[in-house]
């Protein structure tokens, strides 16, 4: 009776980070979009540092299915969070690695990309990757900015809370608007903050803080040194004007024993105050 042997089923195994492209060489749309990216992973990686697992990143590649390696339809999101993930680089978001899409994704919109922001990519963050969380923000009109959060499978608007912030409650922090100067140009950015409307600071802010923090350390240390310098001449006055009370006694006929009496001092005192 003859043996057969089955040969092993061929598998083809899905490409990995390192085989897949990570960057379509398209810069972002403008400066300012691409210092709008930078402020959103900055103070979020500050944020992430006190933790012990995710990862943030941007205009990073993203990839969610073979279909979309097949018909490489390469998708990188301007920002997005992934949490309960080990820290770490990467290359590109790869899902089937991972074990997981995006907690959140943010897009900054323009004039060639608003279109496609609001509704394609939407539907796919929607449809195919699941992302709990998604945002848009148009760097230039700050007043375009929205927020969805998936119910039921379908992505529905945020409101905005009391402090006019979009609340994620992944990350437990709020997006908010907020004027002021990142990187030399002062205008409406998107940030992140707490549910007290304290935004994450940047690196920068950090360091001013602490510097704030030790010029008012030295400020305090000097204050104390003035009051201390300010006691010890009150009280290099006050012995002078004793010793001269106590010569001008003894000079007048006194015994040291009288002086000793009449200033309330110990006779070794009078005798060294006389010298």
């Amino acid at each position: 009776m003859s043996e057969t042997t089955l040969a092993a089923p061929y598998v083809t195994l899905p490409p990995t980070q390192a085989e897949l492209p990570c960057d379509d060489g398209i810069p972002m749309e403008t400066q300012r979009h691409k210092y709008q990216m930078d402020l959103l992973i900055e103070t979020l990686e500050f944020w992430l540092a006190q933790r012990e697992d995710g990862f943030v990143s941007g205009n990073m590649f993203v990839y969610y299915s073979m279909a979309q390696v097949r018909n490489k339809d390469f998708k990188g999101p301007d920002f997005f969070v992934v949490l309960g993930v080990p820290k770490g680089e990467r290359r590109s978001w790869v899902v089937w690695e991972e074990g997981k899409a995006p907690d959140l994704v943010i897009e900054l919109l323009s004039e060639s990309t608003a279109e496609a922001d609001k509704n394609e990519k939407k539907l796919i963050y929607q449809n195919q990757m699941r992302v709990p969380e998604y945002f848009w923000f148009d760097p230039f009109n700050p007043d375009d900015w929205a927020g969805f959060s998936i119910q039921q499978g379908v992505y529905q608007p945020l409101v905005p809370n009391e402090r006019n912030q979009l609340v994620s409650q992944s990350l437990g922090l709020g997006l908010q608007r907020w004027q002021g100067k990142y990187r030399g140009v002062d205008t409406v950015w998107l940030r992140w903050a707490t549910m007290e409307g304290e935004v994450l600071p940047t690196g920068m802010e950090i360091a001013q803080q602490e510097h704030q923090l030790a010029e008012q350390e030295r400020q305090r240390a000097e204050q104390e040194y003035q009051r201390a310098e300010q006691e010890r001449q009150r009280t290099e006055q006050v012995r002078s004007q004793l010793q001269q009370t106590v010569r001008n006694l003894l000079q007048a006929g006194m015994t040291v024993e009288q002086v000793a009496k009449l200033t309330g001092l110990d006779v070794s005192q009078v005798q060294e105050l006389g010298n």
